[in-house]
């Protein structure tokens, strides 16, 4: 890798985002990112299933055994004890990329995706808040829900990309896309209010990102159809398109600062997943 980070390379939305961080926070948001991509990156990498298992086992246990000659895993290990962020989260993490490691991904109920949704990236969300030193429990639960609401955006965007690699996280129709648009969308205004948690210097940044995320699952649900859906290509959000997301993040500043909701009322749609997961244990 270059002296870019993978944040810069690869999460274009997440990187504008991170301008209006503080330098040092944004570095360590972009070493959380690094320690996700690289794991990541096995999972995805078009080798044999087998390569890829070894290779995974190997980071795994690297990170375990704190192989600090990887500065990848050195600097997560100093983002777990500065902001004691608890190991089951990472674990969780790690077992959701392992799952994409089969010649066959296939989901089959609500319950799977939001499941595995947690997995990937409500663990991301969660661990981004403790550096952004979110503290109260409500909120860590909008932090969850804002990773989910953007796994679930991802998933909707690249149906066709994933289907080709095997991985059927939805139907492939544009009504299961609409439906986890539909799903996304609750995920994204569980997390709004607890926005106010985050210290004020770093507030805008969050909502930029969850501005700009949430702008693809509109253009996605404008296609209106599958087959306009499949002929656009990949959706993304262009930079005059971040600008205006930007621009309005300045109101969603403005309505956080006004509104007294308090964030112990929102209903967070986390029975599923605590099904299988114990959402307390991690928060």
């Amino acid at each position: 890798m270059s002296n870019k980070s993978y944040l810069t390379i690869y999460a274009k939305s997440f990187n504008w985002a991170g301008f209006f961080l503080p330098k040092d926070t944004y570095k360590k948001c972009s070493a959380l990112y690094d320690f996700c991509r690289v794991a990541d990156n096995i999972a995805d990498d078009d080798e044999k299933i087998e390569n890829k298992e070894k290779k995974f086992e190997k980071f795994e246990n690297d990170f375990n055994q704190k192989n600090f000659t990887d500065p990848v895993i050195k600097n997560m290990w100093n983002l777990i004890n500065e902001f004691d962020i608890p190991l089951k989260i990472v674990q969780d993490l790690l077992i959701g990329i392992k799952s994409d490691i089969k010649e066959n991904v296939k989901l089959h109920s609500k319950k799977d995706l939001l499941v595995y949704s947690y997995r990937v990236a409500g663990t991301v969300g969660l661990m981004m808040a403790k550096i952004l030193k979110v503290n109260k429990k409500s909120s860590l639960k909008s932090a969850v829900d804002l990773g989910i609401a953007m796994q679930l955006t991802n998933i909707s965007r690249d149906v066709i990309e994933d289907s080709n690699n095997n991985r059927f996280y939805i139907n492939k129709n544009f009504g299961a896309i609409s439906s986890t648009l539909n799903l996304a969308d609750t995920f994204y205004k569980n997390s709004f209010y607890s926005i106010k948690d985050i210290p004020i210097n770093l507030r805008f940044s969050i909502l930029v990102a969850r501005r700009v995320y949430r702008k693809i699952g509109y253009k996605i649900i404008n296609k209106k159809t599958y087959e306009n859906y499949k002929n656009s290509g990949k959706i993304y959000v262009s930079n005059i398109e971040k600008v205006f997301e930007t621009f309005f993040s300045v109101f969603d500043l403005i309505k956080l600062s006004l509104i007294n909701k308090n964030d112990e009322q929102i209903q967070h749609d986390h029975i599923l997943i605590n099904e299988e997961i114990n959402l307390d244990e991690r928060i």
